[in-house]
């Protein structure tokens, strides 16, 4: 967008703003994220609304899944020796597990289907796409509120007190959002040009869980491949998460953690100078 001095009528000079479309590599403007965090209020609302318009059970819906898959995993895997670590119930090592990934995955899906979603508001007026893909995501975090509410009773019930180490778990959400953000700006971005994607994310979703530590504990893993295990970022993450609620282990997975945050890192930035090249063409092909 540019401003120029047009001609100049009765002595006023008259000011023509022109509009043009960004060209190469456009920077990030992160700042209109803030500038627009009203909108991005009302769009996080909007979808949280829409998610429950019209259900029988409305909220539970975020505790029924996890739950759900606890149980299956539990009758399916419990049995299993070394899959889990020893002196802690395999039920409440399973949900730890569980509470964030259903905030990746349930982000991911949302994030990757935001701008197609939304195709009649993409053409119609102005304002910075990333704000759907980001709402998205944030929609979950009433979700993920609960699940750890959830789990907190879980814990007291079998007996697991939490310690001071559960203050991690607000950095390690945020490390968790930067993930799925990431991962969702990349995937909702191409998802308007291939809708293949659309088709494709629940098999994705399907096969990260298991390449997880979710049903089964990352000591399993042997220490050669810890490395090429660990570029998956929620491998780092899920294992912070139980370390900071249940005490999984003694000692801080630092090193995991790390790998997950620089990871994470790269697949955002990369994720969204990406999204600002392609986003002026999201109209067209929308």
């Amino acid at each position: 967008m540019s401003t120029v001095e047009g001609p100049a009528h009765s002595g006023v000079p008259v000011q023509t703003t022109k509009i043009r479309p960004s060209s190469g590599w456009a920077s990030l403007r992160l700042g209109e994220i803030w500038a627009f965090r009203e909108l991005l209020y009302f769009f996080v609302w909007r979808d949280v609304r829409v998610r429950y318009k019209q259900t029988a059970f409305g909220a539970l819906w975020a505790i029924i899944q996890p739950l759900a898959l606890m149980v299956v995993f539990t009758l399916v895997f419990s049995r299993l020796g070394g899959i889990a670590p020893e002196g802690v119930p395999y039920a409440l090592f399973a949900f730890a597990g569980l509470v964030p990934w259903t905030l990746f995955s349930s982000s991911l899906i949302g994030s990757s289907n935001s701008l197609v979603d939304s195709a009649a508001l993409l053409t119609k007026v102005y304002f910075p796409r990333l704000l759907l893909p980001i709402a998205a995501s944030g929609s979950y975090l009433l979700d993920f509120g609960i699940t750890i509410l959830m789990l907190i009773g879980l814990m007291l019930i079998l007996g697991v007190a939490p310690t001071l180490a559960a203050l991690w778990v607000v950095p390690l959400t945020i490390l968790l959002l930067a993930a799925s953000v990431g991962v969702g700006i990349w995937l909702s971005a191409i998802n308007v040009r291939y809708r293949d994607v659309r088709y494709a994310i629940p098999f994705i979703a399907q096969l990260w869980l298991f390449a997880s530590p979710v049903a089964y504990s990352a000591a399993i893993i042997p220490e050669e491949l810890w490395f090429f295990y660990h570029l998956n970022p929620m491998a780092g993450i899920i294992e912070g998460f139980r370390w900071a609620l249940i005490g999984q282990n003694a000692d801080a997975p630092l090193a995991a953690v790390s790998l997950a945050a620089i990871v994470s890192g790269v697949v955002l930035t990369s994720g969204l100078a990406y999204f600002r090249r392609v986003e002026r063409t999201f109209a067209d092909v929308v």
